[in-house]
């Protein structure tokens, strides 16, 4: 874990004391082998992307992972996304204009 974004509106509790542990460590136990085998296919070049979405609660969280590549290819990392999708799930018609 090199850098995460600390909102208001954060999904994942993170503290500093998480900067510089392996990312295996971030997640609960039950989902590591995800993980390590997510990290394998991204070193590997299998995939570049993955997405994953669950239900917590009133959330509907929409969890996506980028492979983070120089510019001949490399692998140098992963980025991970998360968003509440439920407010997006429940629009309905449309909005074309500004608030």
């Amino acid at each position: 874990m090199r850098y995460f974004s600390n909102s208001n509106d954060r999904i994942f509790a993170r503290t500093k004391a998480v900067i510089g542990r392996k990312v295996q460590y971030c997640h609960p136990p039950a989902s590591v082998h995800v993980v390590e085998e997510l990290l394998r296919d991204f070193k590997s070049g299998k995939k570049s992307h993955e997405d994953f979405w669950i239900k917590m609660g009133g959330k509907y969280v929409y969890i996506r992972y980028f492979a983070v590549r120089d510019k001949d290819g490399e692998y140098l990392g992963t980025l991970e996304v998360t968003q509440d999708i439920a407010p997006i799930k429940a629009l309905e018609g449309e909005k074309r204009l500004m608030s």
